[in-house]
């Protein structure tokens, strides 16, 4: 293979790879710098129980807890040193408490520098719901 037709194939296939991520980039819509209104507004597709916030427990303990700690007192060493995970269980809840908020979050990601990934995809709805009954047993927030 000549220098001149690897130079030539080699700038093609730059080309399409750079034209295939500006196409997926903008095929992928931008997450909120903030929570929607309506998350707010959103209530739980059912009431908290002990077999949800057992459900709920153990969901925390496999995707949470890594970086909110075994009691959510945002205090695990296993965090990323560039994120600071929030306390669940003081009073002080900055992105929102509601159950529709917890639930945005849990599903999306929490805004605005997204370093908690969403796990929409990876649980169902119904877990997400035991995941916020879970996460509002643990005392911090005003049940809203």
């Amino acid at each position: 293979m000549s220098g001149v037709f690897r130079g030539v194939v080699g700038s093609a296939a730059l080309a399409w790879s750079v034209a295939m991520g500006v196409s997926l980039m903008a095929q992928t819509p931008a997450l909120p710098q903030s929570l929607p209104a309506e998350a707010k507004k959103m209530k739980a597709a059912f009431p908290s129980s002990p077999a949800a916030l057992d459900a709920g427990k153990q969901l925390y303990g496999k995707y949470c807890r890594f970086c909110h700690g075994d009691t959510g007192a945002g205090d695990s060493k296993m965090a990323p040193k560039t994120m600071q995970p929030p306390n669940l269980t003081d009073q002080t809840w900055t992105r929102g408490s509601s159950e529709g908020e917890i639930f945005w979050i849990v599903q999306h990601g929490a805004p605005p520098k997204y370093d908690m990934k969403g796990l929409k995809g990876k649980i169902t709805d119904q877990d997400t719901w035991n995941l916020v009954h879970f996460v509002r047993s643990l005392g911090g927030v005003p049940k809203s």
